[in-house]
């Protein structure tokens, strides 16, 4: 009887904590469905707008296509080509992303009239100058950070799951960060990135978010790097899903020469 009563009591210790670390995992792989995977492929116009601690503004404007392989969370394939400005016009970006693996990342570069294979360690490096980091544009794979629920609260009249997800290998710019995650469309409403000293070197906001074709989706987001006061603000146009995007397209022939169909 009292070896019953023993395993009552540890049980009742251990459950909160095994619950909250599969809760953790199952609300992050949501927020990657909810986030990356929605629809069987995409397509949108995006604006950036750059703008430095002194108010100083450089655009971005691009097209994004992503393909979805198989079900939520397997590979997908990315492809954005850039309108302007000048200095980037015709520039391409392609992503195969794996679940289980380093992605695979190319660049064409017009003006040398070169596609550059980005490596596996430049994923966390800025994205056209932006912000955002090459791994925002595509995700980073759940496997890669252990995921804790912190607890429950309401941003902006919304309810969220708050989650800390931190790196198991050390190899970002930042120590952990924390997820503000809608409970009804598993959106992310905020992000705070962390350094080492617990303090907050970026933040990412959902600014607006509309449903197009029954999907939830964040039109307009900003990023600020706190350490630096540069922000990055983004706007989607344009925005479709399940429009047929064919698989030919997502190859290094059309990085350099893609079907006017996919980008006007």
């Amino acid at each position: 009887m009292k070896k019953v009563f023993l395993s009552f009591v540890i049980l009742m210790f251990l459950y909160p904590y095994n619950a909250y670390s599969i809760d953790a995992v199952e609300i992050v792989k949501k927020y990657h469905e909810a986030f990356y995977y929605q629809g069987k492929d995409f397509k949108a116009r995006v604006e950036m707008k750059l703008i430095n601690r002194n108010g100083k503004v450089r655009f971005r404007e691009l097209t994004m296509l992503r393909k979805n392989e198989g079900p939520p969370g397997g590979n997908q394939k990315y492809f954005i080509y850039f309108h302007r400005p000048a200095d980037v016009r015709r520039m391409s970006f392609m992503v195969y992303k794996y679940p289980d693996r380093d992605d695979d990342r190319w660049l064409y570069i017009p003006a040398l009239n070169m596609v550059k294979r980005i490596a596996a360690k430049d994923k966390l490096t800025s994205f056209v100058g932006s912000d955002f980091t090459y791994e925002d544009v595509s995700g980073r794979d759940i496997g890669e950070d252990t995921h804790e629920f912190l607890r429950e609260e309401e941003i902006g009249g919304q309810h969220v799951y708050v989650i800390k997800s931190t790196p198991k290998v050390k190899d970002t710019y930042y120590s952990y960060r924390i997820r503000w995650i809608d409970k009804e469309t598993f959106l992310p409403l905020k992000e705070e990135y962390y350094n080492a000293r617990d303090e907050v070197i970026k933040v990412f906001h959902a600014d607006e978010i509309k449903v197009i074709k029954g999907y939830p989706t964040i039109v307009k987001r900003s990023m600020k790097n706190i350490e630096s006061g540069h922000r990055t603000e983004v706007v989607f146009t344009d925005v479709d899903y399940d429009t047929g995007i064919k698989d030919q397209l997502f190859s290094e022939r059309y990085l350099k020469r893609p079907p006017s169909k996919w980008i006007r």
